[in-house]
C-alpha cells in the first residue's frame, strides 16, 4: 500500500486500508495498491435493487472501474460514458472482463441514467454508491458543495488486476484530461 502523508501533520489519527489518516485525510488510492472491500448497488433487470461486493467481483479478474462526478452531469454523460460504450470491446479484445461505472448517486437515478444509453447492451454495469462510502474508502471524494452537488466522487478510471491497481488515471476536480477509455487502451498497448 502507497500512502501519502502530508508533511504538515505529525500525528496519526487512524488506520485505515493499511495506510494512515491523518485528521480526516486519507491517501488516494495509487498504482500497487490493492482495491478495498466495499459493497455498491444497482437495480437489476427485474427492477430489484441489488447489491454488489467490489472485492469479490474483482477478485482474479482484469476489470476498469471510472468514477464520475455524477448521473445526468454534461461531461459524464455526453463524453466519459459514450467514450468506454465505445472502446468497451477493444478493451475487452485487450483482456478487460468488466467495466464498471460508479457514480455518488442514488441507486434509482444511476439506473434511470444508464438507460439513456440504449447502445450499452453489455459493455458497462452502472453502480451507485449513494453515500459515497466506497468513494471516500478509494480517498476520491469531491466537494461540490459549492455548486449545490454535495460530496461527489473525483473523475477517474483504475485498470485493476486481481484486485491491484495497476493505472490510477485520477483527474483534478473536474478535469477531464487523463481518465477517458482512450487513455486505459494506451496502458493496455
Amino acid at each position: 500500500m502507497h500512502c501519502v502523508t502530508p508533511a504538515t501533520l505529525t500525528a496519526p489519527v487512524e488506520s485505515t486500508r493499511g495506510c494512515v489518516k491523518f485528521a480526516g485525510i486519507m491517501s488516494r488510492i495509487a498504482v500497487g495498491d490493492k482495491i478495498p472491500e466495499g459493497e455498491l448497488s444497482y437495480i437489476d433487470e427485474d427492477n430489484s435493487l441489488k447489491k454488489l461486493s467490489i472485492a469479490e467481483f474483482a477478485a482474479g479478474k482484469k476489470i476498469v472501474l471510472f468514477g464520475v462526478p455524477g448521473a445526468f452531469t454534461p461531461t459524464c454523460s455526453i463524453k466519459h460514458v459514450p467514450g468506454f460504450l465505445e472502446n468497451g470491446p477493444a478493451l475487452k479484445a485487450k483482456g478487460v472482463s468488466a467495466i464498471l461505472c460508479i457514480t455518488v448517486n442514488d441507486p434509482f437515478v444511476v439506473n434511470a441514467w444508464s438507460k439513456t444509453y440504449p447502445t450499452n447492451t453489455d459493455i458497462i454495469k452502472f453502480l451507485a454508491d449513494g453515500s459515497g462510502t466506497y468513494t471516500k474508502a478509494l480517498g476520491l471524494e469531491l466537494d461540490l458543495t459549492a455548486k449545490g452537488l454535495g460530496v461527489r466522487s473525483e473523475r477517474f478510471a483504475l485498470l485493476i488486476d486481481d484486485l491491484e491497481v495497476k493505472v490510477a488515471n485520477i483527474e483534478s476536480g473536474g478535469a477531464f484530461e487523463v481518465s477517458s477509455a482512450e487513455d486505459i487502451l494506451k496502458a493496455l498497448a
